[in-house]
């Protein structure tokens, strides 16, 4: 059925038909639309045998996640930016205990300064959790990779998180076609846990294990993530066949078949790419754009298959290293170590900064013309004026004060509170 509705109440409906048994949340902007929807959805009975635990913090969150799905249950939570950091350690240990719990991940901003707008810095700051993280380029996208998500975690008995830009696709209106319970439980059957803490019959789980069989346990969390590469488009395509239309996977190429420069992205801004990858080829540039739609695990093979005809990559991305460069960039320049093609790292859209189409254009222009050196990282739109203030400031005062309050001074804004 399709609707005019908001990103995260199509994703609550989404996690709704998904049947969990358990949820646990703390709300964090921009996710609490999601939670506080499945909250009234519990209460009302539309989500029915389903505890809903308010917990005291998304640490206590992830742990009621391992707790309920370690005694057999479907779990399920939300959360973004320092929620998700809160959360560290139990995500190593859902991961490191195999456990199916599925995640959204609004992404946000990791502070300081405070920011609570888009960017990626929080699931890539978590990408070596063990959790396969999956990116949705709309909220159609978000409400079926949500459906697939539990289907690929109860397969292979790993976390996934499903990641969605935040405010951009969580409180965007758009029309989503929304499945049917029927639909639904025709692809997603009920939950066989390969693990169950079982009072009749006890068992440890999550001992303690020392350097006899550590290595043993990581190396088999590592064939259950590369076994995550051949499941995601099974599952795509019986999704596809179940609902008529094509969601998920591993990768979406983009007018690739004879592009010499490739985009290569991950979320929402992948529409606006493509929209100038279409003016682009309209003015005779052999142009294409590659989203990522899987990040953990990497599909190494796939891109570097998707990218061998291409002479430049430039990839753009929502979140970087700091004191190295690109992270998507790096992996993108792994893939296609072996072939002869030019890799440029460019960050984008940090702090919720808009990605125009103009500003992209104008990017890809420089990439063509050899202003863009591929060996340095390069920062999309940055006010160059700006931060030589800040540095000449801080070279000549002897208390120059914290970078983010001068530069707001400069440019005439008050800093704003924000809550999280």
């Amino acid at each position: 059925m399709r609707s005019q509705v908001e990103g995260s109440q199509a994703v609550a409906r989404a996690v709704t038909l998904c049947r969990p048994q358990v949820i646990a949340a703390y709300p964090i902007s921009p996710q609490t639309h999601i939670v506080e929807s499945l909250s009234d959805r519990v209460r009302t009975g539309e989500l029915a045998g389903c505890e809903y635990l308010m917990v005291e913090s998304e640490f206590g969150a992830m742990s009621a996640c391992i707790g309920a799905s370690g005694a057999g249950a479907r779990a399920y939570t939300a959360t973004s930016s320092q929620g998700l950091l809160f959360m560290a350690e139990a995500l190593f240990n859902a991961s490191g205990l195999g456990l199916p719990v599925v995640m959204t991940v609004a992404n946000r901003a990791i502070g300081a300064p405070i920011n609570i707008w888009n960017d990626h810095s929080d699931a890539m700051a978590m990408r070596d959790s063990g959790w396969i993280q999956l990116y949705a380029e709309s909220n159609q996208e978000a409400v079926d990779l949500h459906v697939q998500a539990f289907r690929l975690a109860e397969s292979l008995s790993v976390p996934v998180m499903v990641c969605m830009d935040g405010f951009v696709l969580t409180h965007a209106f758009e029309e989503v076609d929304l499945p049917t319970q029927e639909q639904v439980d025709a692809f997603l059957p009920p939950l066989v846990p390969r693990q169950l803490l079982d009072p009749d019959e006890p068992v440890t789980i999550g001992a303690m294990v020392g350097p006899e069989a550590f290595a043993e346990v990581k190396y088999l969390m590592h064939v259950k993530q590369m076994a995550a590469l051949d499941e995601i488009p099974v599952i795509a395509r019986e999704f596809e066949a179940a609902f008529g239309r094509s969601s998920g996977g591993l990768l979406r190429p983009y007018r690739l078949e004879d592009a010499e420069t490739v985009v290569v992205a991950l979320g929402s801004v992948l529409g606006t790419i493509q929209d100038v990858v279409d003016a682009m080829r309209d003015d005779g540039v052999s142009v294409g754009a590659l989203g990522i739609g899987c990040f953990r695990p990497w599909p190494v093979g796939e891109v570097r298959e998707a990218l061998q005809n291409a002479n430049r990559v430039v990839v753009v991305e929502k979140a970087f290293a700091v004191g190295a460069g690109g992270i998507v960039g790096q992996n993108v320049r792994d893939a296609t170590r072996r072939q002869p093609v030019e890799v440029y790292d460019v960050v984008a859209g940090l702090g919720g900064r808009p990605i125009t189409r103009a500003s992209l254009r104008a990017l890809l222009d420089d990439v063509l013309g050899g202003r863009v050196d591929p060996g340095r990282l390069h920062f999309m739109d940055l006010d160059l004026e700006l931060v030589q203030r800040e540095l000449e400031r801080s070279r000549h005062g002897e208390r120059p004060g914290p970078h983010a309050e001068n530069m707001l001074r400069d440019l005439g804004t008050v800093a704003s509170g924000a809550y999280e």
